[in-house]
């Protein structure tokens, strides 16, 4: 498997950046891509695990990123700085857009859209014809969500735990067309995977036409058994629409796994491309039925680009895709993976050992894996949130739920292990002496 992931890594470089325009296509100022590649290279026969403990590979990831060393970044959740490659890309697009737009923009970069498609259609698992880049998973998601035939009193499953914009657009739905919005609730963490879908299980009724399930949250970095709850869709006739914000290249997948026939995701979180780009899986066959949040032609119906029907939007954003798509590929999802695990285990495991501390997220890798939350009993998450970046310069998530409220951390695979350990001594320094008065 390894030695046909390689093959995988090189065919896929070639593939973007040799189709691309002369200009466009011109060496990378810095050598960090191939740096990787060089590093990776003497790691072949070392599992996952082990890598994700070799912080002489991690320094090299780290170069491929123009981190400040002014502050301690631990919400890549929210949004992911950019290598310094995919950066250059992107601004290598828009000089040659800018050149003369209407010629440049729309007939020399705007084509190259396909070659990026493709690419992610070969990562996701899908047909390049089953896939549309948008501009992020809200776009993504909104547009099955107002895209779906419902009518008055159509149920839509979600749980407590869905990203505030996706519960937004279902009551807009509610006040509009007369849907009813019906929530999920689980523990912290839950039992089991099985414990979730038997929820799901128990929440349908006859009503019930759609589901909205995260594959991973937001809050706790849950990991949802998207193949168990699609089934369970099917079997009912129920369309089970999955938010993949927070998990493509967060950690090892594919569409085959899943077996879901809607799926919205951000490319500018765990990719670490440009921001504001996304892609909208539909299957093939349900493309026709669902409408297209702009406007498209009759004759597109069955075309997944209807869902790219937005307006004049610069080429650059989704071109340079292809590079960040290159530099995860070259580090390996099952890698990346594990040294965001073995980066959360380090801080999670460490900070349990107080009383004071709950962690939220399950430590099963089975359930878990970039994303950790801990309540912090007697600390305003926003006056803790407030103090660690004031005071320290460290960047955390404060949340506040109705269920639970606490902090969310997120390092990525530049962050190092000395600067988690960081993070865990300024914590256990508020948990000792409190919040300065």
């Amino acid at each position: 498997m390894r030695a046909s992931t390689k093959g995988m890594i090189m065919t896929t470089r070639r593939g973007f950046l040799g189709a691309a325009a002369a200009f466009a296509s011109a060496p990378l100022p810095d050598d960090a891509f191939e740096r990787v590649v060089a590093a990776g290279r003497g790691l072949a026969l070392r599992a996952p695990e082990q890598v994700a403990a070799d912080e002489d590979y991690w320094a090299e990831v780290r170069r491929a990123f123009d981190v400040d060393p002014g502050f301690l970044n631990l919400n890549n959740g929210g949004v992911s700085p950019q290598p310094r490659a995919v950066r250059e890309s992107m601004n290598r697009w828009l000089e040659l857009s800018n050149r003369a737009p209407a010629h440049t923009m729309w007939e020399l970069a705007e084509p190259r859209i396909e070659a990026v498609r493709a690419g992610l259609a070969q990562a996701f698992g899908c047909e390049s014809e089953e896939l549309a880049i948008t501009r992020n998973s809200s776009e993504s998601l909104v547009s099955l969500q107002l895209g779906l035939d419902l009518r008055r009193g159509d149920e839509v499953l979600t749980t407590t735990h869905d990203y505030p914009r996706m519960r937004t657009a279902w009551q807009q739905r509610e006040r509009r067309d007369g849907i009813v919005l019906r929530l999920v609730s689980f523990p912290l963490p839950p039992p089991s995977l099985d414990d979730l879908v038997d929820r799901f299980r128990q929440a349908i009724t006859p009503r019930t036409r759609a589901i909205l399930v995260s594959h991973i949250t937001n809050l706790t970095g849950q990991i949802f058994p998207v193949r168990e709850i699609a089934r369970l869709g099917r079997e009912r006739g129920i369309e089970v629409i999955v938010d993949g914000a927070q998990a493509f290249a967060h950690f090892p997948f594919t569409l085959a796994e899943l077996d879901c026939d809607y799926y919205g995701t951000s490319l500018h979180k765990w990719l670490m491309a440009p921001h504001g780009t996304g892609f909208l899986y539909v299957r093939r066959s349900k493309i026709a039925g669902v409408w297209p949040l702009f406007g498209a032609p009759a004759e597109m119906a069955a075309n997944v680009r209807k869902f790219e029907e937005i307006g004049t939007h610069p080429a650059a954003n989704h071109n340079a895709i292809a590079e960040a798509l290159a530099l995860h590929l070259a580090i390996g999802a099952p890698r990346k993976a594990a040294r965001l695990r073995f980066l959360g285990d380090r801080w999670l495991r460490r900070l349990a050992r107080s009383p004071r501390v709950r962690v939220l997220t399950s430590l099963d890798p089975a359930m878990s894996c970039g994303i950790g939350t801990v309540h912090v009993e007697g600390l305003a998450p926003s006056a803790l949130a407030k103090h660690l970046l004031d005071a320290h310069r460290i960047i955390v998530t404060p949340l506040v739920h109705p269920e639970f409220d606490g902090i969310r951390v997120t390092p990525s695979v530049y962050t190092t292990a000395a600067e988690v350990d960081r993070f865990s001594e300024v914590m256990e320094g508020v948990l000792a002496r409190g919040l300065p008065g």
